[in-house]
């Protein structure tokens, strides 16, 4: 069955006709799968092929106004917001998950809109599979230095779980004019010492930079330093957004707006251009650095990113893990065995000790 808009519905799209359940998009074969009897969906899903666009949009327009039809997930979904991190998930209807993927809470209440969000025009497929990422966060607890030993054995016991999470993307042409003060060394005696001090000089340039896929995380569910140390993801592999890659899976629903996103990324690239200009700057060393910048063609997409998502508690604190679900990258919060860490200091005490001894 097709909506008005031809759109197949995820109920007759994504439903295996052998046994009635529902198919899953497996990131080991790249197919839709039926968990339960093998069969393989007949849908064809979209791909990165000659014709394929994905699509970017003026970013001035888009901030006056995103039209309705750019709305929605072309597929039946149900939303719930974690009453604890407040992060909202977004589910196939008969999927719902008793506890939250980011917190692990089980305060989970519905959620509507009064309109629907803003529908990702490009996705990343899963393609690391879940014996992957558990080799991958069993390796990670292994290498973790001053951990306590009971955090190995979690390895054998952790669920992780596939989340798609909302990025937005931007480009755009920036020029900027720069001044400074320019600083070289120069070395005088003093006191009978080699003093080194600085002659300045003014200093000014320009130059262009072009922005490519500026990555900003629309996530409230991990933290951001976890994501930003599992980028970059390879954008350039991007395919057109269709609902079947998400069949089975949790995608968490952006909380950062166009707007929101669009001003970190404004203070993301003013900051990357301040540190171009700053290498321009002739000489040794600078100062009073002043950058005036501007910019042209912006444009932005919103898309979903695959990651398989570990949360697990140790003590009394929770720590996230988090693998990119395309190239294997890993970060997270870890605990420390603080009896390690007093007998390293202990043992770092005693050598310095026999050091002083020995030199006595």
């Amino acid at each position: 069955m097709a909506d008005s808009d031809g759109v197949a519905t995820a109920h007759d799209k994504f439903h295996c006709p052998a046994c009635g359940a529902e198919f899953h998009w497996n990131p080991t074969q790249q197919k839709l799968i039926c968990p339960f009897c093998g069969t393989q969906s007949p849908a064809p899903l979209q791909t990165l092929n000659e014709k394929a666009v994905i699509a970017e949009h003026d970013l001035v327009s888009a901030l006056r106004g995103i039209p309705d039809d750019a709305r929605g997930w072309k597929a039946e979904k149900t939303s719930v917001r974690c009453q604890s991190c407040r992060a909202i998930s977004v589910f196939d209807p008969d999927k719902i998950g008793r506890r939250c993927d980011f917190c692990g809470s089980s305060e989970l209440v519905p959620y509507s809109e009064v309109k629907d969000a803003f529908r990702p025009e490009s996705l990343l497929p899963l393609k690391i599979s879940e014996s992957q990422a558990r080799d991958l966060i069993r390796a990670w607890y292994r290498s973790l230095w001053l951990a306590p030993n009971a955090l190995r054995l979690r390895a054998l016991t952790d669920t992780a779980v596939g989340v798609y999470l909302p990025y937005w993307t931007f480009d755009a042409n920036s020029h900027a004019m720069w001044t400074a003060d320019s600083g070289t060394y120069y070395y005088v005696r003093h006191n009978n010492r080699r003093e080194r001090r600085v002659q300045w000089t003014p200093a000014a340039g320009e130059l262009s930079h072009f922005f490519d896929d500026q990555l900003v995380p629309a996530s409230t569910g991990i933290h951001s330093q976890w994501l930003r140390g599992i980028e970059p993801f390879p954008t350039g592999s991007l395919i057109p957004y269709d609902p079947g890659y998400l069949a089975g899976w949790t995608v968490e629903r952006y909380q950062i707006d166009l707007i929101g996103a669009a001003e970190r990324s404004r203070a993301q690239m003013q900051t990357e251009l301040e540190g171009l200009c700053g290498r321009q700057v002739p000489g040794d060393t600078y100062r009073n650095l002043v950058v005036r910048a501007t910019f042209s063609d912006q444009r932005f997409k919103h898309i979903l990113v695959p990651v398989w998502l570990l949360t697990y508690n140790f003590g009394s604190k929770t720590y996230q893990v988090v693998v990119n679900g395309v190239t294997g990258a890993i970060a997270g919060g870890r605990p420390w065995s603080w009896i390690k860490i007093t007998l390293l200091v202990i043992l770092a005490i005693f050598i310095l000790v026999l050091i002083k001894l020995a030199d006595q």
